[in-house]
């Protein structure tokens, strides 16, 4: 901010020689102009105040007036930013590839061939353990043979009802044949998973309202 004048300048000071202060301006000026453009108060140092306690009015006015007017210029909008720290790429791909490690461990086989990484049984006959260890941590195996939250272990669907098996069977078939279609980008059209196994009771509503009407008209003849 620009300095206020704290006292009134005297009658003294007006009467001040104009040699004197256009040769001070001059001076002042010609040191300006070797340099670049005054923007704010904080390339003039400590001239402001010097000119306030020297009483050079003239000096003062001028520098003020040098000044660049856009008020977006001065100092206190001049204020020291923090450079935006990028945050660290913290994710699985990254670390592993920072600290040299394999893959993690898939969560089931991609293919029925994968079993053959759990022939162990040779090295448990060996008591080889270390090699077993060695060989998970280099490349691990799977955590499980599937990855199936709908998935039924055949002994528990065996001991459900034939209907429920037929019901389960009729759901994998429907999604079988939508995973299909997604795979060769087929328009998937709308599948019941959960339709009636029973077929529809064939029901002609016209042929029993006429009988009921008959059997109201010929009920007086009864009688």
């Amino acid at each position: 901010m620009t300095v206020e004048l704290s006292q009134q300048f005297s009658t003294n000071n007006t009467s001040q020689s104009n040699d004197v202060i256009k040769n001070s301006a001059g001076l002042l000026a010609a040191d300006f102009s070797s340099t670049n453009v005054l923007l704010h108060e904080l390339q003039l140092g400590e001239q402001l105040n010097e000119s306030v306690e020297q009483t050079r009015r003239a000096d003062f006015s001028l520098m003020l007036a040098m000044l660049a007017e856009d008020v977006r210029e001065q100092s206190q909008f001049l204020l020291p930013k923090t450079q935006e720290v990028t945050p660290a790429d913290l994710s699985n791909v990254a670390l592993r590839k920072q600290f040299n490690l394999p893959e993690r461990a898939a969560l089931a086989l991609t293919t029925p061939n994968d079993v053959s990484q759990f022939n162990q049984a040779q090295s448990l006959v060996d008591n080889d353990l270390a090699n077993i260890h060695l060989t998970n941590a280099m490349m691990p195996k799977p955590l499980a043979f599937r990855d199936d939250k709908k998935h039924i272990e055949t002994q528990v669907l065996e001991n459900t009802s034939l209907f429920t098996q037929i019901k389960h069977k009729q759901a994998a078939k429907a999604c079988q044949i939508k995973c299909s279609q997604l795979a060769q980008n087929q328009s998937t059209a709308a599948i019941e998973t959960d339709k009636p196994l029973s077929q529809p009771l064939n029901f002609n509503a016209k042929a029993w309202l006429d009988g009921i009407q008959q059997s109201l008209v010929k009920a007086p003849l009864l009688n």
